[in-house]
C-alpha cells in the first residue's frame, strides 16, 4: 500500500513539474516573439502610406526573415481584434 502511495506521490509531483516546465516554455516563446517582433522595426518606413521608397532595405528583409510566422500570424490576428475590443468598426482594407 505504501509502495502505491509513493507511486501516486511520483506520478502527481512529475504532473506538476512538467506543468511547469510547459508554462515556463510558453512564457519563453511570447517573450521570444516580442523580442523578435521590435526587431521589425526597420521595416517602419516602408509600411508608412506615401513613403517614397517602397523597396525594404536589407536589414527590414533580414528581420522579416528571422520573424516566426505563428509568432507574426498571431500578433496580426490579436492586432485584427483591437476594433472591435474597443468597440469600433471593423477595418476594412480594399
Amino acid at each position: 500500500m505504501a509502495t502505491i502511495k509513493s507511486l501516486y506521490s511520483s506520478a502527481a509531483l512529475l504532473l506538476v513539474i512538467t506543468a511547469m516546465a510547459a508554462q515556463t516554455m510558453i512564457v519563453q516563446s511570447q517573450q521570444d516573439c516580442a523580442t523578435t517582433l521590435t526587431t521589425l522595426n526597420t521595416c517602419g518606413p516602408y509600411v508608412v502610406p506615401g513613403q517614397s521608397n517602397m523597396l525594404p532595405s536589407p536589414e527590414c528583409c533580414s528581420a522579416l526573415q528571422n520573424v516566426d510566422h505563428g509568432c507574426l500570424c498571431n500578433t496580426l490576428r490579436i492586432a485584427s481584434r483591437i476594433p472591435a475590443a474597443c468597440s469600433l468598426p471593423a477595418l476594412t482594407c480594399g
